[in-house]
Formats: structure tokens, sequence, C-alpha cells
């Protein structure tokens, strides 16, 4: 009788899996369908209706058995991320207005036990302050796509920095790190870990011009997100993000002790690899154009004979210590006092991009 009722369960496991697998790609194909028409869409009216349609749709179909790792690989213009621990999958995409503005959509899929627990996070940016710095409920969002999730432990629970984009303005973008945590099955957005300074930040901003591209990404081997350092193109145009770009130097948020810390001026170091590259460069003693072979690997903008020239910024690798050992770099005829009021007039100096705006009017989004 116990060898029946076993054979009975797996086969009624059996059929259910089977069921799904028949299910989940039926349903993926008919939210092709509807994405279609929504991206085809020219008016709001038209457009913000098919995507009620699909954002329904969507609903119902995430919370089938097996959603959670269905790829949904068709769906190429919604961003489907799952965190590195299996734990939480982010459904992401963004609807264009006619005013150029977006509007942003997010559904949570959260693994808690043998559950799978479904929030979504709600855009309502226009009613927040330009860059917002309160922990913000998830019915309160400023709006985002989002394209890594980082786990990370914070006195024992478990929270996951995202990685963001917004398209900001017609006239510039904005990259973003967030914190993502729950309380139940409420999410929240922002947390006091991202240490600049003497200060600390619940989340981070970086607006820099919309022809420019700004990477920020996660280096998982050096435990860092590691980003373009934002510099305007010209002096007077310090302030006005729209015309701030990528000064070929980088910083690094690496998490130490429960917080992000801002690390400066470090290092971008290529993963290593035994890829070889070509190079044709002229032979300063015959003037013959010769083949040159290199293993690819990073080049220190810094260097004078880099392609992009010299660089002022001094650059640390990764596996150096945060803070210096201060007799290292005492120069002679200096003293301590002496070097660290060198290297603060050369932090005021340098030139950064905000990271928080408080002052700046919410404009237009940039269609995308």
């Amino acid at each position: 009788m116990k060898a029946i009722l076993i054979l009975f369960a797996i086969f009624s496991l059996s059929k259910i899996f089977a069921q799904t697998d028949s299910v989940l790609p039926k349903r993926e194909q008919q939210l092709l369908v509807y994405l279609n028409e929504l991206r085809e869409s020219e008016k709001d009216l038209d457009r913000n209706e098919k995507n009620k349609k699909f954002k329904n749709y969507l609903f119902e179909t995430i919370q089938l058995p097996g959603a959670f790792d269905y790829p949904f690989s068709l769906l190429k213009s919604v961003g489907s991320l799952k965190s590195d621990d299996n734990l939480l999958r982010l459904f992401n995409w963004n609807v264009e207005q006619d005013d150029h503005t977006q509007k942003y959509y997010c559904y949570i899929l959260r693994k808690d036990k043998e559950e799978i627990k479904i929030s979504e996070l709600i855009d309502n940016s226009f009613a927040l302050a330009p860059r917002p710095q309160e922990i913000l409920e998830g019915k309160n969002w400023y709006g985002a796509l989002y394209y890594k999730i980082i786990p990370i432990t914070k006195n024992g629970k478990h929270l996951y920095t995202l990685l963001g984009y917004d398209a900001n303005t017609v006239s510039s973008n904005i990259k973003l790190i967030d914190v993502l945590s729950f309380t139940g099955n409420n999410p929240k957005l922002g947390a006091p870990i991202f240490k600049v300074g003497k200060e600390t930040f619940n989340r981070m901003f970086y607006e820099h011009s919309e022809k420019a591209y700004m990477s920020l990404k996660y280096e998982e081997e050096y435990n860092r997100i590691i980003f373009d350092h934002l510099s305007p193109e010209s002096p007077s145009m310090e302030g006005f993000y729209c015309y701030y770009v990528p000064d070929f130097s980088y910083d690094a948020f690496t998490f130490v002790k429960d917080k992000w810390i801002l690390q400066e001026e470090v290092v971008g170091v290529n993963k290593k690899t035994d890829e070889k590259i070509v190079v044709r460069v002229q032979n300063p003693k015959t003037g013959k154009i010769e083949e040159v072979e290199y293993k690819g690997k990073w080049v220190d903008p810094s260097d004078e004979g880099a392609v992009a020239g010299a660089n002022t910024h001094k650059a640390t690798t990764p596996e150096e210590q945060i803070e210096e050992d201060e007799n290292k770099n005492v120069k002679k005829g200096t003293t301590k006092t002496d070097t660290l009021k060198e290297k603060k007039a050369k932090k005021k100096n340098r030139l950064y991009s905000s990271y928080i705006f408080t002052d700046i009017k919410k404009k237009p989004r940039k269609r995308r």
C-alpha cells in the first residue's frame, strides 16, 4: 500500500511538471504578442492599455509553478534578473510616453523557504525629490531599469545591492546604486551603507552627458563596484551634469564590514587572459609599419604613452589597502602633516560629479 502511494505521488508530481513545461512556453508566446503590441503602440492611451494587458498577464504567469526558474528568453525588452544566491528574481521594464518621459515597472519574486512571494515596485518618481535619499517603500519608487543584483549580508540579514539605469533627460542619463531589503514581504529601497569619506548615503546617483557612456559594474573577484569617474568637459561646466563625461580614471566601492566604502582613483584591471593582441606600430628606427603581439591586459591611462594621453590621477591597484601607510608616502624634507595637507589640497581640486542632487528640478526623461 505504501509503495502504491509513493508511485501515485511520483505520478502526480510528474504530471504537474509536465503541465508546467507545456503551460509556461505557451504563456511566454502570448506575453511576446502583448509585448510587441505594446512596443508598436504610438500614443499614450493605446500604449498604457497594451501595457496593462501585458502587466496583468505577466503577473498571472509568474505565479505559476516553475516560473521562478523559467528563462522567458523571448521577452527581449524586459529585464529578467536573478541573484547569484538563487533567492531573488526581478522582472523590470519601461514604457515610453508621448512627452519622452519613461514609466518603469518591476515585479519581484523572492524565495521564502518553500514559497515564492511576489511584490511590486510602483513608479512614483514625479512625487519624489529629484534624487531621493530617504529609505523608500516599494509603492513609492523612483523608477529605474536594473541590470545587476549583488547579494550582501548586513548584521546577519540578506540584502541586495542593485545597479541600475535611468534615462533621465534628453541631455543626460543616470547610473545608480541602491539596496533592496524586505520587511515581511514589503520591499524597501535604500540603506545607510554607502560610505563616502565621512558621509554615509542610502543610495548613489551619477548623472552624465547623454552623449557619453558611463561604465558601472561589479567585479566579483575584487568584491567591488567599479565605475568611471565623471568630470565636466571644461571647468566652466562644473555643476552642469549634462556636460559630465568619464575622464579615464576610476573609482570603486569595496564591501568592507557591512558597508560599501568608496575608494578613489583605482586601477581597472581586465580579467586574466591568455588572449593576445596584435597591434600595428611604426618602427622608430626603420620607419616601417610592423605588427607587434601583446598579451591582452589593462593599460594604465596615467601612462604618458597611453593612447588617451597623460592623466593626472594616481591609480592604486585593487590589492593595495584602502588606507596607505603614511610612512611610505612621506617625502624627504617633509612631515606627515605636510603630506596630508597635500592630499587634502589635491582632493579639493579634483572635479567630482555630485553624489546627491536635491536642487535640480525633475526633467522629462530621455527617449529610449
